[in-house]
């Protein structure tokens, strides 16, 4: 582990590829519950963009997002490593290890090593990790046996590479050479190399005049356009995006027309509300971008389907959701609602399927996910694809937290989602149920209004509200839920009551005299 820093990027990858030869073993031994299989994760947000406008206490939040893995202890002999960048509660922990079907949550606890770095700087939790190899060798002893073990990380970065070669265990995700495949400029053309429907654009751009000339160009194709977005190559959840307003312009063509679109550039809508246009046109120019028309009709929407290409190169068709998106010009996500509406699911999955199987052509492993706008056109919706996102999303916990609870299966054909027993079962959630009120609450108090409403998950019915992202209630006023329905209407109904209630207790509290002394 120690010669690391010694290896070339070259030699690195050697390493990375052998052991990545492992996965397809490691993923077929993880059926068969052998005394000596383990998985380390590290949820490790290894996202440039994020870096400037987040705390430390939004990255341990995002990291504790992925505690429905928790729910895998209850196989009786895996053992998990679970890494953050500071320590989780452990209220919180109980939680999580309550919500375990069939399983003894001491059991489980005794097989479940919690590994905190004690950094709660806003950076990376794959970079604290290598800056300190000592722990990263306490982390790799903990491993009973690395030929049935495996890496789980968010996104998947050179530092995650350097991870598992440090670990000497293979990765459960994409190589990061294909990183290119997953930005918004690579996405376009896959789009167009495979025939999949997207928004007329124009790709691999860095300059004002670079932005300009593709505005100008767009306008000359389609001169009804009333607005386009900007969209960073890395951007994440839409924050990276920015809308510029058409309106109003020149005729295309006439001689005004340039200097008003790069007055109108200039003027653009951000959508992260922290980032002035300045500051996000330096972004754009060091890390490229695309402009698109902007996709707009009375009845429109935002779906994904989530995929999964196991190491055996099998495409798996997991999921598919509405976003619910907001921000300043309803571009940032939000949350979402699963399954998505059946009359375009089929559609969406049949171009979601097309590219899942050319990314793993491509020697792609792991879970992503294709975003795309549908609107309605008469009798049907017509989709077009928006971005691939190689990488676990939004929309993977809440999916893999009800999948992992009821052990039930999306089924494409009929776009709908059935446990062993038959019971269809729905899903609405949030990362961003957020109010003042809330930074009064702590997570034991959490915890009091789940047990004394009846919010939790209930396994007999497995219907129910698991909450995530706990640790940012206190500071942030911010908490993120997942509610389950046997229908859509009582997914939504568990979902707006569970906000109801826990806002409700919050606001009392802070309206409750004090206590006499």
């Amino acid at each position: 582990m120690s010669g690391l820093s010694a290896m070339s990027e070259a030699e690195r990858y050697e390493v990375f590829d052998r052991l990545q030869t492992r996965m397809a073993g490691v993923w077929d031994a993880m059926r068969r519950n052998h005394d000596d299989e383990s998985v380390v994760v590290v949820p490790s947000i290894t996202l440039d963009e994020l870096d400037a406008g987040w705390t430390g206490t939004d990255m341990q939040a995002y990291e504790e997002r992925f505690l429905f893995m928790l729910i895998l202890l209850r196989e009786p002999r895996l053992r998990m490593v679970y890494v953050t960048s500071m320590p989780i509660a452990p209220e919180t922990v109980e939680y999580y290890l309550a919500l375990l079907p069939g399983a003894i949550p001491s059991h489980a606890r005794a097989r479940l090593t919690l590994i905190s770095v004690n950094d709660a700087r806003p950076i990376s939790l794959s970079e604290k990790l290598l800056a300190r190899p000592r722990l990263l060798q306490r982390i790799a002893d903990l491993v009973p046996n690395r030929m049935r073990s495996h890496l789980v990380p968010y996104n998947t970065t050179e530092r995650e590479r350097d991870l598992a070669v440090s670990l000497g265990i293979p990765m459960y995700g994409p190589d990061p050479r294909l990183a290119p495949l997953g930005s918004k400029t690579g996405s376009r053309r896959l789009f167009a190399e495979l025939g999949v429907p997207h928004p007329l654009g124009i790709e691999n751009l860095h300059t004002m005049d670079n932005l300009a000339d593709a505005v100008l160009g767009l306008r000359a194709q389609r001169p009804t356009m009333d607005s386009v977005i900007v969209k960073l190559n890395e951007g994440v959840s839409g924050t990276g995006n920015a809308v510029v307003r058409l309106k109003g312009l020149p005729t295309p063509g006439t001689p005004r027309e340039r200097d008003e679109v790069l007055q109108r550039i200039r003027e653009m809508d951000v959508e992260s509300a922290s980032t002035p246009v300045d500051v996000y046109l330096a972004r754009f120019a060091a890390r490229g971008g695309i402009v698109e028309e902007r996709i707009v009709g009375e009845d429109l929407r935002s779906p994904s389907v989530q995929l999964r290409v196991s190491p055996r190169g099998e495409v798996e068709l997991m999921s598919t959701h509405d976003q619910l998106l907001g921000g300043a010009s309803g571009q940032t996500y939000l949350g979402c609602v699963f399954p998505a509406a059946p009359e375009y699911a089929r559609v969406i999955t049949t171009h979601a399927e097309t590219i899942g199987r050319r990314l793993a052509a491509t020697g792609a492993i792991g879970r992503f996910a294709v975003d795309f706008v549908v609107v309605r056109d008469g009798a049907g919706w017509r989709a077009y694809a928006i971005e691939v996102n190689l990488r676990r999303g939004g929309t993977t916990h809440p999916f893999l937290t009800l999948q992992y609870l009821t052990d039930g299966r999306y089924d494409p054909d009929s776009a709908r989602f059935v446990t062993p027993l038959g019971q269809q079962k729905h899903l609405v959630a949030t990362d961003h149920f957020e109010a003042e009120a809330l930074k009064g609450l702590m997570p034991s108090d959490v915890f009091d209004i789940v047990a004394r409403h009846g919010l939790h998950f209930d396994q007999s019915r497995q219907v129910g509200v698991v909450f995530h992202m706990i640790s940012c209630l206190t500071e942030l006023g911010r908490l993120g839920l997942t509610a389950v329905g046997d229908t859509a209407e009582e997914a939504d109904r568990r979902y707006r009551d569970a906000c109801r209630i826990v806002l409700a207790e919050a606001e009392q509290a802070l309206t409750e005299p004090p206590l006499p002394v």
